[in-house]
This record gives C-alpha cells, structure tokens and sequence, in this order.
C-alpha cells in the first residue's frame, strides 16, 4: 500500500499523465458528440424510423470501422516504445505501414460492406421505412471510410510519441466540421437521414487531410530516415501484423457485442432501438473521456517500457488509475442526477423518451464497471500485448452469451444486464492476465 500512496504522490507523473489525458480527453469527447449531435438533430424529425434509421446505419458502420481499432492500439504502442528508444526511422516506418494498411483495408471493407449490411439487416427484420434509410445511411458512409482508418493510423502514432496536440486537431477538425455540416445539410437544406451522412462523409476527409499535414512538423523532434527497401520484407511487416491481427480478433469481438444489441433492440421495436441508441450516446460519451487518460497510460507505459523503467511503469498506472476512477464515479452520479435531461435534449419524441428513461440507472452503473477495462486496454496496447487482449476478449464474449440467452425473456432489462456482466467479466479477465505478467516481470519481456 505504501508503495502505491509514494506512486500517486509523485507530481511530475500527475503532470504528464495530464499533459497527454487533457487535450485527448477534450478531442475524445469530441467523438460520441457527433453521434450525439447526429440523434439530436434526427431525434427531432417527426418519426421515430428516422433516429433508429441513423442508429442502426451508424451501428454498421461503426463495427466496420472500429474493428480496425487495431490502426489506432498497434501504432501507438510501437510507436511509444521507438519513441522510448529515440530511434526516428522506427517511427517513419510505423507512420508509413500504419498508412499503407489503412488505404488496404478500407478499399476491401467498402466492397465488402454493401453485401453485408443486406445480411444483417435482414437478421435486425426491421420495418420497410428503416430498412431503406439504413440503407442509404449505410452506404453514404462508406465513402469516408478509407479516411477515417487513415485518421485513425494517424491518431495511433501521434499518441505514441506523446504529442496530444495532433489527435486533438484532427478529431477536433474532423467533428467541428461534422457537427456543422449536420446541422447545415439536415435542418437547413432538409437532407434529412442522407444529409447526415454526407456531413460525417466530408468531415472524415478533412480530418485525415489535418492529420498528413502535421506529421511533418511532428517527425522533426525524431531525426532519421526511413529505409523504403525495408518495408519490402516481410520480416519488417510480422511484428506490426501479429498485434494487429490479435487487437483485430479482439476489436471484432468487442463490436459484435455491440452489434448484437442493436440487432435485439431492433427486433423489439422501432422505438427500442432508438432508446437504446440514446443511452449508447451516453455511454460513448464517458468511455471516450475515460479513455483520454487510457491514452495517457498507453504512451507513458509503453514509453516506460521501451525506456525498461519499472518505477516510471508504476507511478503512471497508479495516477491514470485513481483519476479514472474519481472520473467514472462523477459520470454515474452525472447520470444518475440528470439522465433525464440527457435524453430530452437528444430528442422529443415522447415514446422514445419515456422507453429510454426506463433504462437510465443501466448507463449510471457503466462507467464505474467499464472504467477498469479501458485502463487495463491502455496497459497492454502500450506493451504491444495484444495476445492477451484478444483472449480476455474473448473469454468475456463466451461468458456473456449464455448468460444473454437466458436473459432473453427480459426483453430490453435482459440485454442491459447482458451488457453490464460483459463489462465487468472483460475488467476481470484483463486484471488476471496483468496480475500474472507482474508475478512473472513480463511487462519487460518480449511479447510473444
């Protein structure tokens, strides 16, 4: 105990961690406020098939484009610990694949996209008129796609090289611009559910164009060139590849949980999916500032890591720990308070309101179960672990299925309480395997 209290004691630690947490935590949350902003603006349109058209499309989209999380978590670990070793052709090579991965996989997920969006809407068995604006939502978004994985590439790397400012200009840019195309395209030009898309479509672009630009500035603290031949082996490419396609397996896992309550809250009804949705904005809201400081601890820890500095290991996941829980704990009592105010200001459609309020205190008891997951994730993505990420992932899918099943017959509470244990076994299964590496000071060893 006294060794932790000496650890959260130490000021130059709370200044770093804040340092990185600060400025990622208002580019965060800048994220779940376009989903935000896009229900808002939806949710006051006069029928409820338009909010769960732009839920369930952005639902599709997301689990597209966040499995390739693995753009963002395996960057920004190498690059934390190439920056711990101070060595600038590590790190030009990192950006470069990172980069060249996102261009590949985006042109293969929008030829894939189209054919599966039509599964698994004909899974969801919605209504005809959600059904088409899905539709068009869907594959508007497409379009942006390539951008947004190169954004995230991007993001990765500035992270691991402990530079906020650049991810804070491009989400910043790139929900900015969104939140006004929204507001321009939907209301003003009365494009409605289409009018969305196209806004999120452009800003995506234009975040990834902000991105490029500050690279250069950026490399300049890290002297070296890039060795063009070396990206034509294989040998540079397998260690990028193995974490990426670990955080992969892991980040589809994590997705298909939320795909799956989309699809449930669908087939109970339009304005069940729409409810949900809004509670969901709620929870993106808090896990993205929760993770500002999880970033925090993915480039200090990896940092520390690279550097083999076992104190500097500890001081941070002790100060990023006791912020994240002082944190969550003002999101639920936030919650708690004034949930209702949250719902109301996102839309006015009473049936969707008076659904959504049912299920409030299942938002107010996430963050204060889902924070330790976040800080955990930060932990192992900083020590490029992603082997054990992926199998507490998908420890925790395994665990909460049957327990999904035979909460069914609770219809919406079912899927809530689904949602919580999954949460709280992904926490669990991620401490074990820490626990374990620190028994056996395998923070320091080679990640195999």
């Amino acid at each position: 105990m006294s060794s932790l209290i000496c650890a959260w004691r130490h000021r130059p630690t709370h200044v770093r961690v804040w340092a990185l947490a600060a400025p990622m935590i208002l580019s965060n949350i800048s994220v779940p406020l376009v989903a935000l902003v896009d229900s808002t603006v939806i949710g006051h349109l006069p029928h409820a098939h338009q909010l769960g058209a732009v839920a369930v499309g952005a639902s599709l989209y997301t689990v597209l484009a966040w499995a390739m999380g693995f753009l963002r978590m395996g960057a920004t670990g190498f690059a934390a610990q190439a920056a711990g070793r101070a060595d600038g052709a590590a790190l030009r090579q990192i950006l470069v694949q990172g980069l060249l991965l996102a261009v590949v996989l985006a042109l293969l997920l929008s030829a894939l996209g189209v054919p599966l969006s039509g599964v698994a809407l004909g899974l969801m068995q919605p209504s005809a008129e959600l059904d088409e604006m899905t539709r068009t939502f869907f594959h508007t978004r497409l379009l942006g796609l390539p951008a947004a994985l190169a954004s995230m590439a991007l993001v990765g790397w500035f992270l691991g090289t402990q530079n906020a400012r650049a991810p804070l200009a491009i989400l910043l840019g790139t929900n900015l611009i969104n939140i006004a195309l929204n507001l321009w395209f939907v209301l003003g030009l009365e494009w409605g559910v289409a009018g969305s898309a196209r806004a999120s479509v452009i800003a995506e672009w234009s975040g990834a164009l902000i991105g490029l630009a500050l690279t250069r500035p950026a490399l300049r603290a890290y002297p070296g060139r890039i060795a063009w031949a070396t990206l034509r082996r294989w040998a540079s490419w397998r260690p990028l590849l193995a974490v990426n396609r670990d955080i992969f397996i892991r980040s589809l896992a994590l997705q298909s949980v939320f795909f799956l309550i989309t699809v449930q809250g669908a087939r109970l009804g339009d304005a069940t999916v729409a409810a949900n949705a809004l509670l969901l904005n709620g929870l993106l809201l808090t896990a993205h500032a929760l993770d500002g400081l999880a970033h925090a601890v993915e480039a200090l820890c990896g940092h520390a890591i690279g550097a083999r500095d076992r104190l500097a290991l500890r001081r941070s996941l002790v100060v990023a720990g006791g912020w994240s829980l002082l944190a969550s704990l003002g999101f639920a009592a936030l919650f708690l308070c004034a949930g209702h105010l949250f719902i109301e200001m996102q839309t006015d459609i009473a049936e969707v309101r008076q659904t959504a309020f049912l299920y409030l205190p299942y938002l107010a008891a996430l963050p204060l179960i889902a924070v330790w997951s976040y800080l955990l994730d930060g932990l192992f993505i900083g020590a490029t672990r992603a082997r054990e990420m992926r199998n507490g992932m998908l420890l925790s899918v395994l665990i909460a299925l049957p327990c999904a099943w035979a909460l069914q017959g609770l219809g919406n509470h079912g899927l809530w309480l689904t949602f919580l244990l999954f949460m709280l076994v992904r926490s669990l299964t991620l401490l074990a395997f820490a626990l374990r590496l620190r028994r056996h000071d395998g923070w320091f060893a080679p990640a195999g």
